[in-house]
Parts: structure tokens; sequence; C-alpha cells
């Protein structure tokens, strides 16, 4: 991105003046070194030592304006595109500048608070960035509540030229949605549809979240419900593919007869064809007497869903192809054609399109398992709808394992909301069926040490800040107790003065 010498000296092979300054031609033109005032040619220098480039003198003053100006350019550009509020100061904690997101998050303007110091604005407590510019070290991924129901996690650092710390960068994302919410279904006494184990009959209803990719999923399987075209979900392992199949089935006009489930990825090849088209008496050796129907047989005049449809047997999707262009089967080992009345949904976490190419699924079978796709978003593409996801498992578990129904601190949220979730819905949903079952009544909120190791290691640069915080509001509140609310008895008990404690009280918002 930065400009080196290369790139602006004019190539010279001569024999260089004596008084010439001689740099390496790698040399960033935003780094060479503060020339005297009688200022000198830079000749530059390859790796084989050889002079191979001038800078003249006169040049020197523009081509290092013109440099100041494109990295400016480039300032400007990223503090536009982050997502995060950005605070930059200068040594003296005066705001250099500030980003749209920090407008929004603190309502401050950028051309109002520019080169005006940090402490006009905020409380020298409230922000990280003043322990940062005081003792010149970075702090990364620490929770913090710069104002009164405003939650961020912060990365700052200070900034160096040399060894002299020149300013600051504050980068902040706001959680304060993410906690909030969690709170909010913590103390919510709604009564839930799954709590005794009931299974709602409405359409969808099972289906947790309100964020836009998995309400455009479900408005869309609303709309492919009321036809009988076959449909294939997409999407990785674990997001509710069976979920989203069920719910076709109860907004269908078949939602009065069977959905029956196959997982095309755990019946052995041999068996998968019986399986599905059922056999005749007499079709092999150790049939049954009587023959038996096979899935289409069980779902007629309902849906018939094919989970990890790409595993199929390469020789049972030409069968399965030929039943769906004459909607008509056979029974193995008979030869009365059945007529089909099934509606086909089908399901895989895989590329279907990858797998025509490498020539381990019909391209023509594709087409029409794909006469309508829908693509189920990975969880971590709806990180939005975590904290509901959290809270309507926690209360499903501890009922079903007569437990208390237990909260989520908010270091944890921000650990569960960083997660990458390869598994999904399903990993979230053991994740919190382990911790229900784990912890202890006694304990009914669930902190980091609740969650399993590896969710442990992720969050260990986390917790001793956030932990901190905790203990200072659990002392304040301690001595509030124990003096009656006597605000000037409990600050002599802290230790503090009586403004400190009210500080204090403001910024932990007890």
């Amino acid at each position: 991105m930065q400009t080196t010498l290369k790139d602006v000296a004019r190539p010279f092979n001569e024999e260089p003046d004596r008084d010439g300054w001689q740099l390496p031609e790698s040399t960033l033109l935003s780094q060479i070194p503060v020339f005297s005032e009688n200022d000198k040619n830079i000749y530059t220098f390859n790796s084989d030592q050889q002079i191979v480039g001038l800078i003249d003198k006169a040049d020197l003053s523009s081509l290092l304006l013109n440099e100041l100006k494109r990295l400016h350019s480039f300032q400007e550009t990223i503090l536009r595109a982050m997502n995060d509020a950005v605070t930059i100061v200068n040594e003296s904690s005066e705001v250099l500048a500030i980003n749209h997101r920090s407008e929004e998050l603190y309502q401050l303007n950028h051309d109002e608070v520019k080169g005006r110091p940090l402490s006009q604005f905020f409380d020298e407590e409230a922000l990280v960035l003043w322990s940062v510019m005081k003792d010149k070290q970075p702090v990364m991924n620490q929770y913090n509540q710069p104002k009164q129901g405003l939650h961020v996690i912060v990365n700052t650092v200070p900034v160096f030229q040399g060894i002299e710390c020149i300013g600051g960068i504050s980068i902040e994302r706001d959680i304060t949605d993410v906690v909030k919410l969690n709170e909010t279904l913590t103390t919510t006494t709604a009564s839930l549809h799954d709590l005794n184990g009931h299974v709602s009959e409405l359409p969808f209803e099972t289906i947790i979240g309100t964020s836009k990719p998995i309400k455009q999923a479900i408005e869309m399987s609303k709309k492919v419900a009321k036809t009988d075209a076959n449909l294939l979900l997409t999407g990785e392992s674990g997001v509710g593919k069976e979920l989203f199949a069920e719910g076709v089935h109860q907004a269908s006009n078949r939602r009065d007869s069977p959905f029956i489930a196959i997982n095309c990825g755990a019946i052995p090849a041999a068996l998968f064809e019986s399986e599905l088209f059922g056999y005749a008496q007499g079709a092999f050796t150790g049939a049954v007497k009587g023959g038996k129907k096979g899935k289409l047989d069980a779902a007629k005049g309902g849906t018939l869903f094919l989970d990890e449809v790409a595993e199929m047997p390469l020789e049972l999707q030409v069968k399965l192809l030929r039943v769906l262009q004459e909607r008509l089967y056979y029974r193995v080992g008979e030869h009365k054609a059945i007529p089909l009345d099934v509606r086909i949904v089908a399901a895989t976490n895989r590329n279907l399109e990858e797998m025509i190419e490498a020539g381990t699924f019909r391209e023509d079978l594709y087409y029409r398992l794909h006469v309508i796709q829908i693509h189920i978003p990975p969880l971590r593409e709806r990180m939005e709808d975590l904290p509901e996801l959290i809270q309507r498992f926690a209360h499903e578990f501890a009922v079903r394992y007569e437990k208390v129904v237990p909260t989520f601190d908010a270091e944890v949220m921000y650990m569960l909301m960083n997660h990458r979730w390869e598994g999904n819905i399903r990993q979230l949903r053991n994740l919190v069926e382990r911790v229900v079952i784990l912890t202890n009544d006694a304990e009914s909120i669930i902190h980091w040490y609740h969650l399993p190791e590896a969710f442990q290691r992720q969050g260990k640069h986390l917790s001793s800040t956030v932990r901190s915080i905790k203990d200072e509001r659990h002392d304040i509140e301690l001595a509030l107790q124990k003096t009656y609310g006597n605000k000037s008895a409990a600050a002599k008990m802290l230790g503090i003065s009586r403004a400190t404690l009210y500080n204090k009280l403001k910024q932990l918002n007890v």
C-alpha cells in the first residue's frame, strides 16, 4: 500500500555526489530520515549495493506531500468501510478522527470533536483508551460499558513512531443488542410451545429466529408449501433442514397425511431399494411374509423427505428419476405399477453441481429435485438469533431435567457469539443441554468456566477483565447492603470518596 523509494526514483547509473544520501530502494517514502536544512539528493541502491536510482532534492517535498495525501485517502476509506466504531487520538489524547459508526454509537459529530481533548466527551474511567495511552500497552477483546446502557468489546492499541508513542486507536464493537436481548429473554415468562413435550402444529413455529436470512427462508418455504413442486433444501449439517421440511408439509394441503423421512446416507446401498419402494412376498431370501411397504407407500398422500440425498447410490438415483418422471413405482419383486401420490422434499449439505461434474450425482435427477431450491443459512450468518435460541433451549432442557432455568453471563454470550459453530443449531443445542445438566441449581448463572474446555480456551483472554468488573460490582453492592443504602458509609467502607462511589455506581449500573 505504501510507496517505496524504488517507485519514485528515476533510473541512475552514474557516480553519485559525495554528499548525497544513499538509501536502500526498498525504503518507504514515508519513513525516510529527517534531513537538515541543507537537503541533498537521494541515491537508491539495490540488494547488490549498486546505485540504481535518483530522487532530486527539489522533488522531495512534492513527493512527500503526495504520499501524505495518498495515505490519508487510504485512512479515510478504511474508516468509512469499517462497521465498528473507530476513534483515533494523538499523544495528548486529542481526537484526530472518528468514523461514522463512532458518531452513531456516541452521538458525536466528527467536525465538532476533531482536535478537542477526549476528556470533554468521556469520563476518564469510561474508556479503555485512557489506560492504553497511559500504560502504552494494547488491550484486546475487552468487555466495557463506556456509558449506561451501552455494551462494547474493545480492541485498543497505542501508535508508535520508533520508540515514541504518538497516539492511540480504539476499535469498539457494539454488543448492546445481544446483552439486552439476553436479559429480556432471561426474564420473560412467556410460555414456550415445547416445554411439555408438545410439538406445535403451526407451520414453522419450531424454527426459532427473527433474523433476515432465516425470515427469508421461512417466507419462501411458505410460498412453496402451497404447491406440489419438488423442493431441494440446501445448507450445512445441523442448520435445521428437517424442521423446514416438516414446516412445508404442515403448511401444505397434505398436512393431514404422513410426513416420512429417510436418511439416504444411513441405509446400506443393498437395502436402500427395498426401504424406498418396499418388496413383494418372496422377493428375496429373508423377505417378510406378505411383503413390506416401503417409504413411498408409508408417505402416500403426504410428504417424503429425502435427507442427505447426495449420498443416494447412483443405481438408486436412476430408479428414483424414473419414478419422478413416470409418477409410478414398483415394489421389489413385483410388476404391478403403483401411482405416486407423494410430495418429494430433498435435502443436502453438499454441492450437487460439483458432484455432477465429478460424476457422482446424476444431472437429470438434480433438475427433477431442483424445481425450487431454498438455502437454509448457517448459524454464523444469523448470529442475532443466537440469544433467543440459547434461551429457548435452556428453558426446554431445564423443564426436561427438572432444573432451574439458567441465565447466561454477558461474557459467555459474547464468547458464544464469536464461535464459528461448524455444527450449527445442533451443536448449540447440545452445548446448552450439557451446561443445563452439569450446572448445579445453586449456580443459576452460566459463566465461562461452565463451558467445555474448547470454549474456555477461546475465551480466556476475555475472562480476567470481565471478572474484575463483576468483582467490583459485587463489592459495591455488598457495602451498600451492609450500610442499608447509606452511600457515605459505603464509600468509607470501600476506602473511596463519595464522589468516586457515585461515579462507579453510574458506570457499573448498580
